[in-house]
């Protein structure tokens, strides 16, 4: 708990451990289950439209009193709107996540009171980002599922760790399974932990049990990254477990490409023709059980997901084993 001190109080949570923004999953029921069980629970936007944000964050704070997160991706065609109504809601903290923030962003919602949490892949960007006022850094490794980098969580959390972590609050998230991970990058400095794929098939998540079935079956090697099809097309590398629908993002790569080449879309309309394949992808599969054409995204952790527990029976398992560690270092 004095690890967590730092994270704990930033995040207004009992433990700074954040459940990563999945779209389709991280709503509004598994997001107040995080919160009510000592975590922070993280509303995935994804590609919500503003009214079906406002709708969602009132649902979450009917189910909690707790503080909680809304993810926004910078690439919103309507992020100025979104971020309007976290401010209409008073939300605590916003998460910008899916690249670097437009101008103005980190000042509109620092403007209403909120902290704002952000992603960065390498140091000078990070140090960039917190000079220009976001509070706390999200440090994601490769292992991660959903969108990801190239560069693995252990090494991110050696480069950044000692050059951050003592003036900033630093996050790590990536490939975290069990609370000996959690341990050893509370021991180097970080204030807290980010899991998704552990909390995706909690007894509270909507997930679809067929959904939550390819989870409990799966290893660490079923989890793949995305191909980039065409270097012109530059698509954020996407980890889930391999089925056809993997092979349908190819395709769909191919035709986007295709459409850039005739002068048909702009590349902006490209990525977010693409972003809205993977939230149909994810629909289909989290809320319609389609695991055989639907995006099943999942980290490296997923071998470590074998059952469906509450989410209150995930962080206590979590925080024993991280205790024991530290009790025996």
């Amino acid at each position: 708990m004095a690890l967590m001190a730092r994270g704990a109080e930033f995040l207004g949570s009992e433990y700074a451990i954040l459940c990563g923004a999945m779209s389709w999953v991280s709503e509004r029921t598994l997001v107040a289950a995080i919160s009510n069980a000592g975590g922070f629970g993280v509303i995935a936007c994804g590609a919500m439209s503003p009214e079906l944000l406002d709708r969602e964050i009132a649902a979450t704070a009917a189910l909690t009193t707790r503080p909680f997160g809304v993810n926004l991706i910078t690439m919103h065609p309507q992020l100025t709107e979104l971020i309007a109504v976290c401010a209409d809601h008073r939300v605590s903290h916003v998460v910008l996540a899916g690249g670097i923030p437009p101008k103005g962003a980190v000042e509109a919602i620092k403007a209403f009171g909120a902290k704002v949490l952000v992603f960065a892949p390498t140091i000078a960007l990070a140090k960039k980002l917190l000079r220009s006022g976001a509070d706390a850094l999200v440090i994601e490794g490769s292992e991660a599922g959903g969108h990801i980098g190239p560069v693995a969580t252990s090494v991110l959390a050696q480069e950044f760790l000692p050059a951050l972590a003592e003036d900033h609050i630093v996050f790590v998230a990536g490939g975290i399974g069990r609370g000996e991970m959690i341990a050893s990058y509370l021991d180097m400095g970080a204030a807290g932990v980010q899991l998704g794929t552990r909390f995706a098939c909690a007894t509270e998540s909507i997930a679809h049990p067929a959904f939550k079935a390819a989870f409990f079956r799966a290893n660490a090697r079923d989890a793949v990254a995305s191909v980039q099809v065409d270097p012109r097309l530059p698509v954020i590398p996407v980890r889930a477990l391999k089925n056809k629908g993997t092979e349908e993002f190819t395709a769909k790569q191919r035709e986007v490409a295709a459409l850039l080449d005739a002068g048909a879309i702009e590349m902006g309309e490209a990525q977010l023709q693409i972003e809205h394949f993977w939230a149909g992808a994810l629909r289909r599969a989290v809320i319609d059980g389609d695991v055989e054409s639907g995006s099943l995204m999942a980290g490296q952790s997923v071998g470590m997901v074998t059952r469906e527990d509450p989410v209150a029976t995930i962080i206590a398992e979590l925080l024993d084993e991280c205790e024991a560690a530290l009790v025996r270092a």
